[in-house]
């Protein structure tokens, strides 16, 4: 049967919603399955098409009529007079249903009362979620529990299973399910599961089958700069006195987490040269009691762990690259660029800068006298500022001994270098040099 729709084009939405819910499956506005019968839905805008409307006596809109039999060459002759008229065959709703079949598939094995028995208690090992359609919990594990099974579904004697328990009662009761999701374990040759009470990432879950299974499955991730904390590592990166570490305490399931990701790894690119300088995030919907020890009730919650204070703070600057950036120079003592160079103050050194400034005023037989007054400075640095002030130093002494047009030179020679094929390597350290050597020019 084909049904026919005449509206009006300002009526046309809301008559669309009302009917769409009258149909048990909506495959778009103008196909509808209801039962085993397969409708056409087509429509006709009257204000467009007034000839053949009046014609079969359309008058108020929306107004719906039925065309079957005979009808059909009536479809015919209204398309023939330029009447819109849309048609979904039942050969290509068939095909439509296969690919929509296809695009579902998944790597987890959906599980009922008439395949359980031949899938779990064999040569397989089996975990297993029991859950419900409806349950929050349930559909935050769902895309972490998809990628387990994507994980493990070319390891041959492992099976990562579900049981919907609102279709199936009896098989959940029989293995004691109370509550959604509960996780088993089901040993190969064995129908007696053990509870699964870790947590509800794929890096935990893997964890536990590798564990129970003997496998070694491994989950195909992009690189990252990002450091992947548990509570394995935390302590020792995030309480080490060495580093100034940034932390991200994440759900999976957190819209706002998913939307920082791209710009949190960004930020860790940035800064993955800077030893002392770590990004780092957490799960903290599955390792609770890290997020429970620093006080996070909501996410993303972001903390700034600094050598000197291992409390640490909570960051409350703008979400987007600029201000992570800033906001690590500044507390970090770096000069990173978003897109991971140095500005021209990197390797800059204050007090060195000013004596820099003396000796390229000084007349030659005063610049042994200022040569020392900058080791006796560099003298008191320490870290990174040490290792920069034996550049300054070797500067001084290139300057005494080669004259004045040497920095400008020097700077034009590493200017060349730097815009050519360099060694990625090599960057910064080139880059540090032609900044101090900026100190010593004269037009400064």
């Amino acid at each position: 049967m084909t049904r026919l729709l005449f509206t009006d084009s300002t009526r046309r939405a809301r008559f669309h919603e009302r009917h769409r819910e009258q149909a048990s499956l909506t495959f778009g506005p103008h196909f509808l399955l209801r039962g085993s019968t397969i409708h056409h839905f087509s429509e006709v805008d009257r204000s467009f098409h007034t000839s053949g409307t009046r014609s079969r006596k359309i008058g108020h809109c929306p107004r719906r009529k039925n065309f079957s039999g005979k009808g059909e060459e009536k479809i015919a002759k209204m398309e023939r007079t330029g009447i819109r008229f849309i048609e979904l065959s039942v050969c290509a709703a068939l095909v439509f249903l296969s690919c929509c079949v296809g695009s579902f598939a998944e790597d987890v094995v959906v599980l009922t009362p008439d395949n359980f028995d031949l899938e779990v208690g064999h040569s397989n090992g089996a975990l297993v979620e029991f859950y419900a359609p409806w349950c929050g919990h349930c559909k935050k594990l769902a895309p972490e529990y998809e990628k387990l099974g994507s994980m493990f579904k070319k390891t041959k004697n492992v099976l990562i299973g579900k049981v919907d328990c609102d279709d199936h009662k009896p098989l959940c009761s029989k293995f004691g399910v109370q509550g959604f999701p509960t996780i088993k374990w089901f040993p190969a040759g064995s129908q007696e599961p053990k509870d699964y009470s870790g947590g509800r990432t794929v890096e935990a879950l893997s964890e536990f089958v590798n564990a129970e299974a003997g496998t070694r499955a491994k989950l195909s991730t992009p690189t990252s700069d990002v450091v992947v904390l548990t509570p394995a590592n935390f302590d020792s990166v995030v309480l080490d006195k060495s580093k100034d570490v940034l932390v991200e305490f994440y759900a999976p399931w957190c819209g706002h987490c998913k939307s920082l990701a791209p710009v949190y790894e960004e930020v860790a690119t940035a800064f993955k040269k800077e030893g002392h300088v770590v990004v780092a995030k957490c799960d903290a919907d599955g390792h609770k009691e890290l997020g429970e020890r620093y006080g996070v009730s909501g996410f993303p919650t972001i903390k700034f762990f600094p050598k000197e204070n291992k409390e640490g703070v909570e960051y409350e600057g703008d979400r987007d690259l600029a201000d992570f950036v800033d906001f690590l120079n500044k507390e970090a003592g770096t000069h990173r660029t978003p897109s991971g160079g140095l500005t021209e103050n990197a390797g800059r050194i204050e007090q060195l800068d000013e004596v820099a400034k003396e000796l390229i005023s000084a007349p030659a037989e005063e610049r042994h006298s200022i040569l020392k007054k900058a080791e006796e400075a560099a003298s008191e640095l320490e870290g990174a500022a040490a290792s920069h002030a034996k550049t300054y130093l070797k500067f001084f002494k290139s300057i005494i001994d080669k004259g004045d047009a040497y920095a400008k030179k020097e700077v034009e020679r590493l200017e060349r270098i730097l815009s050519g094929a360099v060694n990625p390597n090599k960057v910064d350290e080139i880059i540090i040099k032609r900044n101090i050597l900026t100190s010593f020019l004269k037009e400064q």
